[in-house]
């Protein structure tokens, strides 16, 4: 009974923290040029959450990737804190590609559809569509956030699943680097399991940058930047 009340103050977190920073985010989603505004006021809707539920973020970085000039950060996907996560941790502007089904959600569907690149994963019409408004993203210089693996795994057992092959072809036509994050925690602290969960640290490792600058665009290369992301992150996930 503990786990459903405390799952339900998450909700209502969510809820809370939006209608708090309600002017500012309605501002800053506005155009997308306001977008860096918008960063900054997702870093603080992400801390209310994440600090209120009693998780306690703890950032591991092996280098300070802001040193690259644009990136495309990856991590495994593994629960709902996940974005909030992202933002806690990034230290410049990014735009999450994210799934279309959050956009139904009440009150935060409503910025999460005006700040993210929505992708229907079972629709190939959506997913050229969103590919498409990543690489102009990507060319207009915006820094991007992509989970690899496409959707949370609908198998509990499995660690990291399949890599997508898109992520990696948007690294090599923009010459990118790749920043590997690795979440050990939340999927334990913050699982979709309704009677499972309970508040802790919740570690981020942040790995060095693969750079994916030089390389031609084969299924070679694609498939050597997806070997060496899922190592650095599989490498904190054993």
């Amino acid at each position: 009974m503990i786990r459903i009340i405390w799952r339900i103050w998450f909700y209502l977190l969510v809820a809370i923290a939006t209608l708090l920073l309600f002017p500012f985010l309605l501002v800053s989603t506005a155009r997308e040029k306001f977008y860096p505004f918008f960063f900054q006021v997702a870093k603080a809707w992400s801390a209310i959450i994440l600090y209120g539920m009693g998780f306690y973020p703890d950032f591991k970085y092996r280098e300070n990737f802001s040193k690259a000039s644009q990136f495309i950060l990856m991590a495994n996907h593994s629960s709902m804190i996940d974005i909030m996560m992202m933002f806690l941790l990034a230290k410049k502007p990014f735009v999450f590609v994210g799934k279309k089904e959050l956009a139904k959600m009440p009150i935060f569907g409503f910025f999460y559809k005006r700040s993210c690149i929505l992708v229907d994963r079972s629709n190939v019409k959506s997913r050229q569509e969103a590919f498409k408004e990543t690489d102009r993203r990507l060319a207009n210089g915006v820094n991007v956030c992509i989970f690899p693996e496409g959707k949370i795994p609908d198998d509990p057992t499995i660690v990291l699943d399949r890599f997508k092959d898109g992520p990696f072809k948007l690294a090599i036509n923009h010459a990118l680097a790749i920043v590997p994050i690795t979440f050990p925690d939340n999927k334990k602290r913050f699982p979709y399991e309704w009677k499972k969960g309970y508040p802790g640290k919740l570690r981020a490792y942040v790995h060095k940058p693969i750079f994916a600058k030089g390389l031609e665009l084969n299924l070679k290369n694609k498939r050597y930047l997806s070997q060496q992301t899922r190592e650095a992150i599989l490498s904190k996930l054993k």
